[in-house]
C-alpha cells in the first residue's frame, strides 16, 4: 500500500520537476492546461468506455452504489456547512468541494485494493467509481464547479453539465453493455492503449500545478476542514454504513478503504475547465495523498 503510493508521488515529483526545468521552453502552466485538455476529450472518455462497456452488472452492484454514494453525499453536506461557515470565496469553495467529496477510488484505489487483499478486490474499485463515483462527479460535481467556477456560456441552460465527453461515453457504454452488444477486438485494443494514459497523464499534471511558494499558513483552514473530514470522519461513516449491508467481511473491508482514499485528481480538470482554485486543489490531493500513507493501514488494522 505504501510502496504504491510511494510509486504515484514519484510521478508527479516528475511533473513538478518539468515545470522547474521547463525543457524546450514550455513552462507548467501551458503544458498542465494542453494535458489536462487532452485527458477530458480524448483519454477519460476512452476510459469510461472501456471499462463500462464490458462491466459486470449485480445485485451486489447495488449494495456498493447505496455505500458510495450516501457516503459521498454525506461528506459533500458537511464540507458545505464548514465553507458556509468559514465563508470561503467562491473558487475556494468550489475546490474544497470536490476535493472533500470525491475519493481516489479508481487511480489510487484500485492498485491498492490489488495489492492489499487480491486480484478479486479489483472489481470492488470498479464498481464502487461506475456505480457510485463516476455518476456523481459527471453531474453534481460538474454542476458544482460550474455553479462555484467561471461558466464560458452563462446564459445556455444548467442541463447543458450533461453534454460533456465523459457523459456521453458513460451513456454509449451502459446502452452498448445492456444491449449485449460485443466489443469489437480492433476497438477494444484501442480503447484499451487509450485509456492506459490516463494516470500518469492525471499524475504528471498534478505535478505541474504544485506551487510550492502557495503553500502558506493562511492556506491551512482550507485544508484542515478536508484532512478531517476526507481521511478521519469519512472512514469512520463507511464503517458504520458497511455494517448494514449484506456481503462478505472481505467486500466490506476493501470498499471501506477504496472509499478512505485520498482526494480524486480528476477534480483538477474540472478546476481548470470552470476556472476554481487549481491551485488549492491540487495542494489538497497532495497533503490527503501523503497523509493517506499513514491514514490508510490505520483504517486496514481496525477492519
Amino acid at each position: 500500500m505504501t510502496l504504491t503510493l510511494i510509486h504515484m508521488t514519484l510521478v508527479m515529483a516528475c511533473g513538478t520537476l518539468w515545470g522547474v526545468i521547463r525543457p524546450v521552453g514550455l513552462g507548467a502552466e501551458e503544458t498542465r492546461q494542453v494535458l489536462t485538455s487532452t485527458v477530458y476529450y480524448v483519454f477519460l472518455p476512452a476510459l469510461i468506455l472501456e471499462v463500462l462497456w464490458s462491466a459486470d452488472i449485480g445485485m451486489q452492484s447495488v449494495g456498493f452504489s447505496i455505500l458510495g454514494v450516501s457516503s459521498i453525499l454525506s461528506a459533500l453536506i458537511l464540507i458545505y456547512l464548514v465553507t458556509r461557515l468559514l465563508k470561503f470565496g467562491r473558487p475556494q469553495t468550489g475546490a474544497i468541494l470536490l476535493a472533500t467529496a470525491f475519493p481516489n477510488v479508481t487511480y489510487l484505489g484500485l492498485p491498492v485494493l490489488e495489492k492489499t487483499f487480491g486480484s478479486w478486490a479489483r472489481s470492488v474499485a470498479i464498481q464502487l467509481d461506475l456505480f457510485a463515483a463516476a455518476p456523481l462527479v459527471f453531474t453534481v460535481g460538474v454542476m458544482i464547479a460550474r455553479y462555484y467556477g467561471e461558466d464560458e456560456q452563462p446564459h445556455k441552460s444548467t442541463l447543458l453539465f450533461l453534454n460533456t465527453p465523459p457523459f456521453w461515453a458513460a451513456l454509449i457504454a451502459v446502452c452498448l453493455n445492456l444491449n449485449h452488444i460485443p466489443v469489437p477486438l480492433w476497438l477494444g485494443g484501442a480503447l484499451k492503449q487509450l485509456s492506459v494514459a490516463v494516470v500518469p497523464l492525471m499524475l504528471f499534471s498534478l505535478g505541474l500545478a504544485l506551487s510550492w511558494r502557495s503553500v502558506k499558513l493562511s492556506l491551512l483552514p482550507y485544508i484542515v476542514p478536508v484532512i478531517i473530514i476526507k481521511l478521519l470522519l469519512m472512514p469512520l461513516f463507511v464503517i458504520e454504513a458497511v455494517s448494514y449491508l449484506s456481503m462478505s467481511d472481505q467486500h466490506k473491508a476493501a470498499a471501506v478503504i477504496d472509499l478512505a482514499m485520498p482526494s480524486m485528481m480528476l477534480g483538477i480538470i474540472f478546476c481548470d475547465r470552470y476556472k476554481l482554485d487549481s491551485a488549492l486543489y491540487a495542494m489538497a490531493v497532495t497533503i490527503t495523498t501523503l497523509l493517506s500513507i499513514l491514514t490508510l493501514p490505520f483504517w486496514y488494522s481496525q477492519l
